[in-house]
Parts: C-alpha cells; structure tokens; sequence
C-alpha cells in the first residue's frame, strides 16, 4: 500500500482503516507512507498508522533545506510531496506549479523507495490519490495489478484546471494528462460515493465499470459513552490548549476556566482542517447569527486545523471580524481521542462544500451525534434531512443559521435524530463490513497485469 503525503487528513485516516481491515482479512500489508519526524511528531507515520508494517519516507530533511524540491538525502527520504491544494507560503506546493525537472526527482525517490519495500514481488499495490507514487510504480513494478483509490482532493484541483487554472500553475495541462494517465493504468479504482464516481469518471475519461463503489467507515471506538464533559473541556481548552492564530505556535491560543460556561449548555463541534472548501468562516457568522436566539448556553467548538496550515481567512481571523463570542480552536488532536471530542459534544455542524464522502459525518453519527451538512455530495448520501440530520445548501448562510438554531432549541429532537443516525451508521458503515467488501475487490484481481494508459 503507498501514501505519498505525511499524514494529517482524512484519506490517511481512511489508510488506515483499509490496511488494517486487509490485515483482518488475511492479507500481509506494507504500507510505504510519506511522513515528518519534527512538529511534535504530528506527522509521523509510525506513529499515525496502527497495526502495519510502515516503511516510512520522511520530509523533514527537505522541509529544513534550502531547496525542499531537489532535496536528495538518499534512501528513506524524498524531496518534500506536492500538493492538490494551492496555499501561501505552503511547505507543499501545489502539484500543478512543478516542472519536469522537479516532476522526476519525486519519480526518482519514491522509485528507490518501492523498490527497496518489494513493490515488484507484491500481489498488488494499493494507490491512495493519484501521485508521482503512481508513476514509480509503473517503473518498478509494471506487471503488478494496481489499485487506486480516489479520494476527492484530486478531482478539486482537476476541476480548477478545467475551469481556468490560477496564476502560478505554469504546469497544469501536463498535470492534468498524467493524472488521467495514472487512473487508467489502475485495474480498478476505489470512489466512496456516486457524485465521487461519477466526477471521477468524467474528469478522468474513464468508464464508470473501472470504478468500485466503496464508502468509508467508523471504528469501534466510535460510540455513545458517557464523557464528563466539564472536565474534557477544560482539559482540552484550559490546561493543555492546541489552538493557534495565523504564524502562532499550537496552544498559543488558550482559554480560562470561566470562558468555558456556554459549553455546559449545548456544545456545537466543528472538524476538519483549514481549508477553503470547509468554510469555517461562514459558520462562524451563522453561528453569531443564531446566537440572540438561542434558549440556552450554547459553544461552537472548532477542533483541527494542521498546525501552519490554513487557506483564506483563519477562523481566529473570522471570530475577530464577526466579533463573536463563545467559539473555541481546539486545535490539532489525535484521531483516536476524536470519540471523546463527539461525546462531549450535542451538534457536528459540517458546511464543506465539495465534499466527496464525509467521514467525520459517519463517526459523528455512529457516536449519536447528528449534523447539519450541505446536500451535495457524500453528505447528501450519507444524512437523511430531518431523519438522522439537517441539510442545507451550499454557502446558505441563512439556512445554515436556521438550522443551527432548530437543533439547538429543541434538544428532544435532536437527541431522537441523533438515535436515528446512529442506526443508520451502524447499519451501513461499519469498517469490519466495508473491510470485507475490499477485500473480495482485492482477491478478484487478476495475478499480473500490464500497466497501461
């Protein structure tokens, strides 16, 4: 299995959770994943992923040095990875600004890193996103079967190109072309919803038969437990804080114990990184706006944003200008504590537009916690409108402050919905019955194929 990236998102979560359900399978898995050894180890991959054999490559060599895109530190490290996203200042810069010269150094890495894991002795590889780690493996490993996997920030940067590319992306046409070539040398590739397929299909002029119709799941950790919410908070928030503001150092943004009141009322959680298509900003002016209204003591809780990282305007940035008050950054915290922070929380309020799954919104309700999501995407496939959650259009943010005050002020409601979604989770996204279902595409595959494209 290969992961270009260091991990921080939501597709290294679902990495995760694949590899360790292939295990469970009966499959021996390697998983060669990009990783960094400084920031508090935040972006290591030994430390990330659980259960396998990690064969990591790590950035931090490139990071440090003057030129991170022709860093050659030799084996078990790479120049540092591209990015699908384009941000100011990015250690990572993003995929379509790199040339030919700086395209073959990455090929060039993480083909002696392949080769050094056995990629040409493998059943099968298995791909996540569509990376120079793709080109290695057809170079190293040109008759072993490869799965992609899609996880949907690919398919953003395809469409900016196709709408007209931003200034700085020098390099797009040749991107886009070897991104497509890439898919259709994969045997079969992993969407996790129908918009997700269906995107994929067009932007990469594939047939929809290439593709295999997975979603993402929940782990059993995942599930309503009682959490004293009075002490989670204040440990989270008081004495051991994460939160950071633009240039700041996690846990440089800190709170007092008497700030902390309206979280003993009704708790609103926010998840994911900073990044434009979450729109934290305009939740953060829905929630200021539903606030005159509320019945009782309510918080938004912002949990996330990979520390340095952030595209447009910062929540810390957005709370200053809306002026409001009672919203908390949290800051970066470890999946595995991810079931306290539901717990301890009544509301998910998850307005990403663009959203090709919706992982969060799976654990949420697996955890008895409903959301408000917008209808598009994974999170129309995912939320039942007034069932087992509220959907809302994209960048409404009149509905959206609507339905934050519904769910806030009728607290009977939304426990019942939030009955409801965790019976919808249970029964469609358990990892151990998605694991399966992997599995049987993994065993399917012919023994050798010819990457072609």
């Amino acid at each position: 299995m290969g992961f270009y990236f260091y991990p921080r998102g939501g597709s290294a979560h679902a990495c995760d959770a694949i590899s360790g359900q292939l295990i469970a399978n009966g499959f021996d898995v390697t998983l060669l994943a990009g990783s960094r050894s400084d920031n508090a180890g935040l972006g290591s991959a030994e430390e990330f992923y659980s259960g396998t054999e990690v064969r990591s490559v790590d950035f931090t060599g490139a990071i440090a040095s003057e030129d991170p895109l022709g860093f050659d530190g030799g084996a078990g490290t790479a120049p540092m990875h591209a990015s699908y996203e384009d941000r100011r200042d990015a250690e990572d810069p993003v995929f379509a600004s790199l040339d030919d010269r700086a395209f073959e150094r990455q090929v060039e890495a993480w083909s002696r890193e392949l080769a050094a894991a056995g990629a040409a002795e493998a059943d099968v590889l298995y791909l996540h996103h569509l990376t120079p780690l793709n080109e290695a493996a057809r170079r190293i490993a040109p008759e072993v079967p490869v799965i992609g996997h899609i996880h949907g920030s690919e398919l953003l940067m395809l469409e900016r190109i196709a709408a007209g590319s931003p200034a700085g992306w020098t390099h797009d046409g040749i991107w886009a072309r070897r991104m497509c070539d890439w898919a259709a040398g994969c045997t079969r590739i992993v969407v996790n919803s129908p918009k997700g397929l269906k995107r994929a299909s067009a932007l990469l002029d594939l047939d929809p038969d290439r593709f295999a119709l997975i979603p993402n799941g929940f782990g059993r950790d995942f599930a309503p437990r009682h959490t004293s919410r009075r002490s989670h908070w204040h440990r989270h928030l008081v004495d051991e804080p994460k939160g950071w503001g633009p240039g700041g150092a996690p846990g440089e943004v800190g709170y007092r114990d008497q700030d902390l009141g309206a979280l003993e009322g009704t708790t609103l959680l926010a998840i994911g990184r900073f990044t434009e298509v979450k729109r934290l900003p305009l939740l953060i002016e829905a929630f200021a706006a539903a606030k005159p209204r509320f019945r009782q003591p309510t918080g938004l809780v912002l949990l996330g944003g990979y520390p340095g990282e952030w595209e447009g305007e910062h929540p810390l940035d957005a709370i200053e200008r809306v002026g409001a008050t009672d919203v908390f950054l949290a800051g970066w915290q470890p999946h595995r504590d991810l079931p306290a922070f539901l717990n301890a929380s009544d509301l998910l309020v998850h307005p990403s537009v663009n959203e090709q799954f919706g992982q969060v919104l799976v654990e949420a309700m697996a955890c008895g916690v409903p959301a408000i999501a917008v209808e598009r995407g994974g999170p129309a496939t995912i939320v039942d409108h007034d069932e087992t959650g509220w959907l809302i259009g994209p960048d409404d943010r009149e509905a959206l402050t609507e339905a934050i005050v519904q769910a806030v002020n009728d607290p009977v409601g939304r426990q019942l919905i939030g009955r409801a979604a965790r019976g919808k989770a249970v029964e469609s996204y358990s990892w151990e019955e998605i694991g399966s279902r992997i599995a049987e595409l993994v065993r399917g595959l012919p023994a050798t194929v010819s990457q072609v494209g």
